[in-house]
């Protein structure tokens, strides 16, 4: 399998591509990351070195891989962190010649606009742009809670309502939702839940809550969720196989009392998680 990663890439740590492409690698999976910017470490260490890529870096680099012959054997375009209108259109621009090379090949759009908490922490314009333009030229997508409320423009304060929230997302044009860092009145205080919804049925997943706050899961998880349903065509499996993994990566990372999220370290997981947890149907 040939993935194309396009997003944001860190030297020291793991956002990003530098979250994304080795999970898939261990699993066997080719990936072709095109870097939106190049930063020192992830931005929430408050110092950074570095720079933002434009959309035009990205077409240009795009256009020599597809010198090379090689979008007829893309079998997916993923992307994360968009940092401004440019790079998204780039992004669409980029996943657009890819179906033309190869109709089958599917993007995942992770539709990052914010989290509980902390509001909307993208740049002005990027929340309307996911909503109008990314989300409905995506087939799978990756939002948190905070991100569902926003394209549903509903809460969900229920279980019930998360549902409703995500039917209603699926019209705007993705077949394939998963939904991360849910925490609904019937969710346990001390776990959290993750709800995917696709062709074959609506799931929903619980795991215990960790101690910690820490870059890059989201990243990984939308990388091992699309990895997986594109293998299997199982949504269901898809959401037990990231799940579990991200989940045993995360629990080797508290044990460490490490920063940074232990993607090299508990590379194992990936392949073989420590704990399975299953999908449920709801």
């Amino acid at each position: 399998m040939n993935i194309l990663s396009i997003q944001s890439h860190v030297v020291y740590g793991h956002v990003g591509n530098a979250s994304a492409v080795f999970p898939l690698q261990r699993l066997g999976c080719e990936v072709w990351p095109i870097h939106t910017v190049q930063f020192s470490n992830h931005t929430g260490y408050g110092a950074w070195k570095g720079r933002v890529f434009d959309g035009g870096m990205i077409g240009e680099v795009l256009e020599g891989v597809a010198e090379r012959g090689a979008l007829g054997r893309c079998d997916g375009v993923l992307s994360g962190y968009m940092g401004g209108a440019d790079i998204g259109e780039a992004i669409l621009d980029a996943v657009g010649k890819v179906r033309a090379a190869n109709p089958a090949a599917r993007y995942c759009c992770d539709p990052v606009i914010g989290d509980v908490g902390r509001g909307v922490f993208v740049r002005p314009g990027i929340p309307e742009f996911m909503r109008a333009r990314a989300v409905p030229a995506a087939d799978v997508i990756t939002p948190n809670q905070f991100e569902l409320e926003y394209l549903a423009e509903r809460t969900t304060g229920t279980l019930a309502d998360a549902r409703r929230a995500v039917e209603i997302v699926h019209l705007l044009g993705p077949k394939v939702i998963l939904v991360t860092s849910l925490h609904t009145d019937e969710t346990p205080a001390d776990a959290i839940d993750l709800l995917a919804s696709g062709p074959d049925g609506c799931f929903r997943l619980r795991t215990p809550k960790l101690d910690l706050s820490i870059n890059g899961a989201g990243d990984a998880i939308a990388a091992l969720f699309f990895f997986h349903f594109l293998s299997t065509g199982s949504t269901a499996t898809a959401l037990s196989r990231s799940a579990s993994s991200i989940f045993g990566v995360l629990q080797r990372t508290v044990a460490a009392g490490s920063r940074e999220i232990l993607t090299v370290a508990a590379q194992d997981e990936f392949v073989s998680p420590s704990r399975v947890f299953a999908a449920e149907a709801v």
